[in-house]
This record gives structure tokens, sequence and C-alpha cells, in this order.
């Protein structure tokens, strides 16, 4: 066997470390194993190179021979060169299979030893390279890899194009990669067409920010803030080459870039984007730098900010490729952004100054031209801070905490130290608006440096909030903290009431104390009422009011009225932790799913509109949460999968948000994803200490692993809740609703006595607290402790109340269920009707594993005797509910995988369901299935 090897590198390219090409990898992955060729294409920098090299690391091995080249600009006018590359070290090994003729071309053009040119040789050299290939496939596949078409040597090129095009029919695959600049360039059209015929051409986009922040990880760049990560995402645009010289760039520079400063761009980058650049006229590179301080830069800003002749000099720019053009598009875009942070970075300091200051006057938005005048700006000055606080409020209203941040900081920068306010307190706003914009980390390094300066009492107490505050649910890392935080807060109340409402968190997640919590909730409450600070006294009585309701407080119901009584505040009124959510908990825990969802929809829309980050991922799984309990099992997949990728964006309620998704992914998606984000959720709750989570956590867990019809390990799990909420003192059983899980994996595995006392005591409190959806589910469990004791009678008189008061609840995946076991405690016969309708209701609710439950316990069940072959007109009738949609559809011609995606099974339900029909109808084939339906239409 002949394989090339010189393409490896040292170290190996593993697929599972090529960053945010999952679907991108499948589909080449089928293609090749389906015996075709691949073609990757795209901008410079995107990754194309390193997906090329783990595809053919990876399926490199299934070929007999791999044959390679990589070409380069510098090399490509030498003729010949990338074909040397790939037959070279096979020439002796295939050239006794040529004919005479086209062996004396390949050898002159390989070795160099004639003078051969496609001019005068080129049908010989032609056929040879066609002949070689096929020469070596006739012993076993060929795979040829091939980086960087773009540089190839002409002759290379046109006799690699000329032999792929007639390789069908002959086991020789390409993988090969092009650098094109758009989706529709002609250099990516001219390439496919030189491609074997059905070649998958394969585009490669940019990263998402969640995927460079991966990769900058990967690569030794992970402790960045995620402010600058945002950052490099935005001016590397996603690509990974630009991403990681940025990354670089700032791991070397000493001193971080200020508020509203663009990243230092390294030398390597700028010589990269900015080659063109000095074909501009001196004029057109100013305006250019001046577009690149602009936010949104029009030729109109242009020229109001002294750029005369602004569209002369723009469109040059763009003939360079510089600019980007658009027919409808007035606004001046750089092709990249790298390109207008190049540009800037370039600029000496002087000209940046002179740009900023042109455009503070020019710019149309008084947010812009504060920050431009700050800019513009050295040293401190009060009316230049003044200006800048005015422009960070605005921005706060607009729902723009991130700018408010940043015009924030550029506040307190040019505030005099003995200013009124001071550059202390503009400091904390800026940390707090971060914070409102789910830039923790910003805003803890903030609070630090306030901390490193401030004597003020109240001031060091608010940055001592600010620290805890960023920790979130991993408050066990500050709990030196608050000591301090007491110790400055001395005995003003305003302040002690701050410190106290964290202690009340503490408590509920260190501690898992839920009386202490809501001890420490209603004090921080009184301390607030008595400083005049109405804001944490809401947030206090918000607080204790969620707590007791999780409790099953008596007083939960009163304190919710106390947090929403009059005068509000507005930061508060659609805050995480305010009454609204407390009294959205209340409404879902209390089965009104129609009221919670107008509740938390309205509160997610003005959270949105804020701009708070936090708020959002927790209202997402609000809602998230209320679709899952109503049975709209897709629609809570989608906003669950939403609330986690912002969680995983902004480092904010990722256990929460795993929790929430795996149990949608159990209820309505992928089983194997959702035991994984349930032992997500696990793992970070058990690191954090983080008792609340750990409960709900394990309780997804469990609830996976019965939808996996993993019994036993259910019961692990939820046998850790129930002893873990006994610790807690959490006795209401709406707050998890695991209690029917655990009973009815607990009759699986053979454990009744248990069973009923889970059911027993969950019963008590559901009672007391009127919790009708949890009595419901109960009786559910509790037929099963019957059906397995012997006494199916009552046991399906259970079930079906059971499912009819659910029904009538609005819960409709928990209504399914309740029909799903009814029909297999009833069994084939007499529960057919009942398997239908379970069917049924699942795939309404697009509950896709329970989906495919039931059609898999109805396929295992013993079949029918084979009735006498009908006659055609009856054909339909004696076919149950889902073999009748199948056999439709065989009869529009529908394969077995367009059934399964149709129908929502899977493809093994469809081939069961088939081979009942066979049986049923005395027939073989699906051509049989065709005839007697056309047989029923004649008549």
């Amino acid at each position: 066997m002949t394989v090339r090897r010189d393409f490896q590198e040292s170290a190996r390219c593993r697929p599972d470390l090529v960053i945010g090409r999952e679907e991108l990898f499948a589909g080449a992955r089928g293609q090749l194993a389906a015996g075709g060729s691949v073609l990757l294409h795209g901008p410079a920098g995107i990754g194309k190179s390193t997906v090329l090299r783990a595809l053919a690391e990876e399926y490199g091995p299934t070929a007999r021979t791999v044959l390679r080249c990589s070409a380069t600009e510098s090399e490509s006018h030498l003729p010949f060169l990338a074909l040397a590359d790939l037959l070279g070290l096979v020439l002796d090994e295939v050239s006794a299979r040529l004919p005479a003729a086209q062996r004396t071309a390949l050898e002159s053009a390989l070795t160099g030893r004639g003078e051969s040119s496609l001019q005068r040789d080129g049908l010989a050299l032609r056929l040879a390279v066609l002949s070689a290939l096929r020469a070596l496939a006739a012993d076993g596949p060929v795979l040829v890899v091939a980086d960087d078409l773009q540089w190839l040597d002409p002759a290379s090129a046109e006799l690699l194009g000329f032999a792929a095009r007639r390789l069908e029919g002959t086991p020789v695959q390409l993988l090969c990669a092009v650098r094109t600049e758009g989706q529709e360039s002609q250099e990516y059209d001219r390439h496919l067409r030189a491609c074997p015929p059905g070649t998958l051409a394969v585009r490669l986009g940019p990263l998402s920010r969640a995927q460079v922040a991966q990769l900058l990880d990967l690569r030794g760049h992970g402790g960045l803030p995620r402010s600058t990560v945002r950052e490099i995402h935005r001016t590397s645009g996603g690509n990974p080459l630009f991403a990681l010289e940025l990354g670089r760039a700032l791991a070397d520079s000493p001193t971080p870039p200020r508020p509203g400063e663009p990243l230092p761009v390294p030398t390597s980058l700028r010589a990269l984007v900015l080659s063109r650049l000095d074909m501009l006229s001196v004029q057109a590179r100013r305006t250019l730098l001046v577009a690149s301080a602009g936010a949104r830069p029009t030729p109109a800003l242009l020229r109001a900010a002294g750029r005369e002749n602004a569209e002369a000099e723009c469109a040059q720019a763009a003939e360079l490729g510089l600019l980007a053009t658009g027919p409808d598009a007035p606004a001046v875009r750089f092709a990249h952004p790298l390109i207008s942070a190049a540009l800037y970075a370039e600029a000496p300091a002087h000209e940046r100054r002179a740009a900023h200051a042109a455009l503070s006057t020019a710019a149309f938005d008084p947010i812009e031209r504060a920050r431009h005048l700050a800019l513009a700006t050295t040293g401190t000055d009060p009316e230049v801070a003044a200006r800048l606080a005015e422009a960070a409020a605005l921005a706060r209203d607009r729902g723009a905490p991130s700018v408010a941040a940043q015009l924030g900081l550029l506040a307190a920068r040019h505030t005099p130290a003995d200013g009124s306010p001071g550059p202390q307190e503009r400091r904390l706003a800026a940390a707090e608006d971060a914070i409102t914009a789910g830039e923790v980390d910003l805003a803890r390094d903030i609070a630090r440096e306030v901390l490193s300066r401030a004597s003020v009492p109240a001031d060091r107490v608010r940055a001592w909030i600010i620290v805890i505050d960023t920790a979130g649910h991993t408050m066990t890392e500050v709990d030196a903290v608050f000591p301090q935080a007491l110790a400055d807060a001395g005995d003003d109340p305003r302040l002690l009431a701050l410190v106290h409402y964290q202690l009340a968190w503490r408590a509920l997640i260190v501690e898992g104390d839920f009386t202490e919590a809501r001890q420490a909730a209603a004090h921080a409450a009184e301390l607030a009422a008595r400083g005049q600070d109405r804001r944490t006294e809401l947030l206090a009585l918000a607080f204790q009011a969620q707590t007791e309701t999780l409790m099953g407080h008596p007083e939960a119901p009163r304190t919710i009225k106390r947090a929403l009584r009059e005068p509000q505040d507005p930061r508060v009124a659609c805050h995480h932790n305010g009454a609204g959510s407390a009294r959205f908990r209340w409404l879902v825990m209390g089965d009104q799913l129609a009221e919670a969802r107008t509740t938390v929809t309205a509160l997610l829309r003005e959270v949105r509109r804020r701009g708070s980050v936090e708020s959002e991922v927790h209202f997402l799984r609000g809602l998230a949460e209320t679709e899952l309990r109503a049975g709209h099992c897709g629609r809570a997949l989608d906003l669950a999968r939403d609330s986690l990728r912002l969680a995983r964006d902004s480092g904010i309620g990722e256990t929460a948000s795993a929790m929430l998704t795996s149990l949608a992914e159990a209820s309505g998606g992928d089983v194997d994803r959702a035991l994984s984000l349930a032992r997500e959720a696990v793992q970070h709750a058990e690191e954090d200490g983080d008792q609340m989570y750990l409960s709900r956590a394990l309780g997804a867990l469990g609830y996976a692993q019965l939808v996996a019809g993993d019994p036993a390990g259910t019961v692990r799990a939820l046998r850790r809740v129930r002893s873990l909420e006994l610790g807690l003192g959490i006795t209401d059983p709406a707050r998890g609703r695991w209690q029917g899980d655990l009973a009815e994996a607990l009759v699986r595995t053979g454990e009744v006595a248990e069973a009923q006392d889970v059911i027993d005591v969950s019963r008590e409190h559901a009672l007391r607290l009127g919790r009708e959806s949890v009595l419901a589910v109960l009786d559910r469990s509790e037929a099963l402790v019957r059906a397995a004791r012997g006494d199916r009678e009552a046991a399906v008189a259970q079930l079906t109340s059971a499912q009819d008061r659910l029904g009538k609840l609005g819960y409709g995946l928990e209504e399914a269920r309740a029909a799903f076991a009814l029909a297999r405690l009833r069994g084939r016969g007499p529960g057919a009707a009942a398997f239908d309708e379970a069917v049924r209701m699942f795939r309404r609710c697009r509950a896709l594993p329970w989906l495919r439950q039931a059609e898999d316990t109805l396929a295992a069940l013993e079949p029918d005797p084979v009735p006498d072959r009908p006659e055609a007109p009856a054909v339909l009738e004696v076919l149950a509910a889902m073999e009748r949609q199948v056999a439709a559809l065989v009869v529009e011609g529908a394969t077995n995988r367009e059934i399964a995606a149709r129908l929502f099974i899977s493809v093994k339900t469809v081939e069961a369901t088939l081979t009942r029909v066979y049986r049923k109808l005395g027939i073989r084939s699906r051509v049989d299935i065709v005839r007697l339906a056309a047989a029923r239409r004649a008549r």
C-alpha cells in the first residue's frame, strides 16, 4: 500500500477539537462514507485547513491510497508542482500500467527531465493522470486531499479537474479546500466544476460568540473577560484565525484597552487586512479613519465631520475591497470588522483624537456625541463627565446597559477626584449596569478597583454587594466578604439591609436552610423600611414570598400581596427576584397555567426592553417551564435551548438553564442530550455547593433516566432528591414534581411498598396546599401500585379519572402519560384504542421520546392472529390507526425514512408497523399494499 503521509502534522488534528463545525462534519462524513467527494470553501482564516486535516485524518485510514498536496501562493507559478506532490511517490507503482505515450508525458512532467507542457502533450498528460488514478483505484479506494486549491499551479489544476470530471464509477474521492470570499464566488463555481460529479460543497461560516470563547479557551486564552471575548468576536467577525491572533495580542499587551477603545490589532493581522491601504489617497485614508471611529458611519455623517468628498473616497475604498457595497445600504460598512479595527490601530493617537473631535459635533445621537467627546478629551473635565453620565442614563433608559456601563466608566475617568458625584460613585453605577448587561466579570473588576480606592462606607458596601452579586450561585467563594461588608455597614439600616438581603440568599444556596433564609429576608425588609430604601425592601419581600411558597408556608399569599403593594420600583417590578417573579412562581405551582404564561410573557418582554440579561435568562426558563407543564413540548424545547444559549454566552444561570433544558429534551427532544445536561447540572451544583439547585438537577436526571428506560437510575437520583428536600424544609410537592416519577420507577423496580409511602406522604402535603395536578399525578402512580398488587379494575378506574382531571387542568403531557399507562394496563386487545389515543396525544404534544416509547411498546406486543386475506374494499378497515397511516403513505410512494419524519416516529417503528400490516393483509411487500389499494379504488 502506498500512502502519502507528509501532510500530517506532529500533533493529531482531532475532529472533536474542531470548534463549531459539528453539523458540517456530519454532512461531510456521510458524503465520504457514501463514496462521494467534498469541497470545503470560505474566506481566509475561517478554518478550512483545520477541518480538512481533521476529515482526512478520520477518513484517510479507510482508503488504500491517500494522495496529498498543499499549494502556496509563492509556488503557484511552478508548472506541475501540485501534480508532483500528488503522484510523485506513486509514479513507479503505476507507470508500468500506463500506455507508453502517457507514461512518457507523465514522467517528463513530474521529473522535469523533458520539456513536457500542456500545449505540447496536453491530451497525453490529461489521459495519463486519469489512467494513473484509475490504476491506483483498481487496487483499492483512493482519497485525494488537496488544500488551498486557489494556489494550485494552472497546469496541475487543469489536469486534476480533467480527471476528476471523469472518475464517476471508480473508488476515487476528492477532499479539497479552496479560499472564496463570497457565497456566490465565481472562483468557487470554477473549482466546484473541476470536482467529480455530485461533490458536496460545504461553506465554512463564522463561529458564534460561544464558539470563539471555546476556541480561545482551548488555545490558552481562557482567562479573558466575557466582555473582551464579545469584542474579539465582533472584531474578528467570528473568523477563528483572526480571533486567535487578537487573543494573543491581548495576552501580550501589558494593559487592556480602555472603555470605548477598540482591541489592539497585532502587526500580522494589520498586514493581512491593510495590504491595499497604501493604494488609497491620503484624504481617502483620513475619511476611512473617521468611519472606523464612528459607530454607524454614513456618507452624511462623514460630510458633517468635515470629509467633503466622502462619497468619492468611499467609492475608491470599495473598489479596493476595503468597504462593502450594497444598493440599498446607506451606511458605510467595512468589508470586515477587522479592517476597521486595524485601520484605527494603525493611526497615530493625535489623528484618532481629531477624528473623535470631529464626530463629537457631527454625530446625530447624543450618546454618540458624548462618547466621541470623551475619546477626544484628555485628563479630567467635569463638563465632559456630566455629559457622559447623562448619556449613560439615556442608554440605560433605551435598554442598552452595556453601552451605559462603558459610558459610566468614561465618565468616571473624566471626573475630578473632588467631584460630586465622585469617580467611585460613577464607577459603581457602571458596574451595576454591567451586571444588568450580563457582564459580571467586568462588574467584579470595577467593584474590586473601587474597594482598593474608596473609604466612604456607602461606596464600600455597594462595592461588596456587587462582588457578592457577581458570584451568582457560587456564594461559597465570597464567604469572607460578608464580615467585611457588615463592618463597613456599621449601624446604617440602609446599608445593613443590603447585606442581610444577600445573607438570606446565602442561607438558601449555601446552607440549604429555608427557615433561616426566610427570617433573614424578613429582617432585611424591616431594615430597608427603616432606612427608607423601597427597592431593597421590595426585593427582600419578594424573596421571602418565594421562600414561603417553596416551603408551603401559609404566609406566602400574604407576603406576595405585601411585595405587590404600591409604591413599586420599576427596577424591581420586572426583576427576576422581584414580586412579579414571585407571583409567577405561585401561579405555576397553583395550576394556573394560562395566567402564569401571560405573566411571564409580559415580564420577559419588559426585561428584553431593558436589556437585563440575567432576568431574560430567568424568564425564558419560566416560560419554557410553563409550556412544558401545558404539554407544548416543542415550544418548551425551543425556549429552553434559547435560555441555555444565553446563559452560556453570559455565564449567568448555566446550572438552572441546563437543568430546565434537560427536562425539555427528555420530554420533546433527545434523551441522551437530556441525560448529559442533567449530569452537567448536578456536577455544577455540587461544585458550587448549591443545595437548592442540586435537588432540581437531580430531579431532572431522574426524569431523564425514567424516559430512557432506566428505572433503577431514576430511583437512585430521586431518593437523593427526597432526602435533600426533607433536609431543606421543602414540603410543597409542586416545586419539583418528582414524586410521581419516583413512585412509578419504584413500581418498575418492584419496590411497591416504598412507592405507596412516597404517594401517601406527598398526597398529604398536596391536599393541604390544594395542588390538584400533583394529586392527579399521584393517583396515576397509585394506579400502577394497585395494578402491581393485582387490583387491575381499581387501577383502570383510577387511571381513567387521573387522565380526565389532568386534561381539564391543561397538563397535556401528564394527560398523555396517563393514557399511555392505561393502554399498557389494558394490553393489546382491549387497549388498542387506548394505545392509539396515547400516540395521538404524544404527537399533539410533540413529546417525541414518549411517542417512541408508546410505539415501541405497541410493536413489542404479541401480534393478532393473521386473518384470511381480505377483499380489496376492506383492505384498510382491518388495520389499526397507526397502521392505516403508514399504509396510506406507502401508497403515496413515501420511503420508510420519509414516513418516519412525517409521523414523528422512528424508522424502526415504521418497519415494525409494516411487518404487522403484511401479516394482517396476508401480503409480502410494499408493492402488494399499493396493488390492494388500487384494486379498492377500481371498485
